[in-house]
């Protein structure tokens, strides 16, 4: 049987994610020796496992995308209808952001080069690409009208749900996770012609 045990490598590349992120959230940008204070290592250590710092912050971006999807793009929602299972995607969606501190930097924009961006594009045309097969489905099952291009739509619903979450996340009075939910999903419904 072989191990599962996590190497001396991956833990300190774990705390060494662990502290650009919480660097990250303290201060809103990512300076390396700030890192390695918060992890306690030597400054020359990120670089045995991140080539730059830009690849740090590209890390961080991919890390925070797969917690998302973990939280509300890869289950399974048992529901029967596409509208019930969207609203409990957007319910898993909110829940998340809200409890994620970095969620207001990486859907505010997070700061850095063209590698941190084209990061960030490559997760958001994946989660476009999830709600195209998604909406596709729901044209087939005649839940939706099939005369709407399933990528484009998921694509404009996407990004209408990114400006409102980032949205809410910026106020100083944020609505409450189950009222932005709410908002959010009258907005898909709308988007995508639900009359129901």
């Amino acid at each position: 049987m072989v191990s599962r045990r996590p190497t001396r490598a991956t833990t300190a590349r774990q705390r060494i994610l662990t502290a650009a992120k919480e660097e990250l959230v303290a201060t809103g940008e990512l300076e390396v020796a700030g890192v390695c204070r918060r992890a306690g290592v030597s400054i020359g250590l990120p670089y045995r496992y991140f080539d730059n710092r830009s690849a740090l912050l590209v890390a961080v971006v991919d890390e925070f995308y797969l917690q998302l999807w973990q939280a509300a793009l890869g289950p399974e929602y048992p529901q029967s209808s596409w509208a019930e299972r969207e609203q409990a995607r957007i319910k898993d969606w909110v829940a998340f952001l809200y409890t994620e501190p970095l969620s207001v930097l990486v859907l505010g924009g997070l700061t850095g080069d063209s590698a941190v961006a084209a990061a960030n594009q490559r997760q958001l045309r994946e989660i476009t690409d999830v709600g195209a097969t998604n909406i596709a489905r729901a044209q087939r099952n005649g839940e939706l009208s099939a005369s709407r291009d399933p990528q484009l739509l998921s694509a404009a619903v996407l990004a209408g749900v990114h400006a409102a979450t980032a949205t809410a996340l910026e106020r100083d009075e944020r609505p409450t996770p189950h009222d932005l939910a709410i908002e959010i999903w009258l907005f898909v419904k709308g988007a995508v012609g639900l009359r129901n």
